[in-house]
C-alpha cells in the first residue's frame, strides 16, 4: 500500500491505516520505535505499554534504593586537587 507524508509541524508524518493498526495491535496513545536499516528502509515496532515503562521505573527505583550512598568522586577529586 503506498501512503502519503505529510508535514507535521517541523517533521513529517505518515498515517497508519485502520487495518494495519488493527493488525498489529495498536491504538492511538501507543508508542512506536523507529530504526533505520543497513539497507535504509524504514522500520516501525509496537514499542512499551505506558505500564510496562512505570514498572520499568519502578523497578530501577528498588534497586537504587538497595543501592549504598557513597561519597561524591568529584568532591573527593576537588579537595585532593587530581584534577
Amino acid at each position: 500500500m503506498k501512503l502519503q507524508v505529510s508535514k507535521w509541524g517541523n517533521s513529517l508524518a505518515v498515517r497508519i491505516p485502520a487495518d494495519y493498526a488493527r493488525q498489529v495491535g495498536i491504538e492511538e496513545g501507543d508508542s512506536l520505535e523507529a530504526e533505520v536499516s543497513p539497507t535504509g528502509e524504514l522500520l516501525l515496532f509496537p514499542g512499551a505499554s505506558p505500564e510496562a515503562a512505570d514498572q520499568a521505573w519502578a523497578e530501577a527505583d528498588a534497586l537504587a534504593a538497595t543501592m549504598p550512598a557513597t561519597a561524591s568522586v568529584v568532591e573527593q577529586m576537588r579537595r585532593e586537587a587530581r584534577y
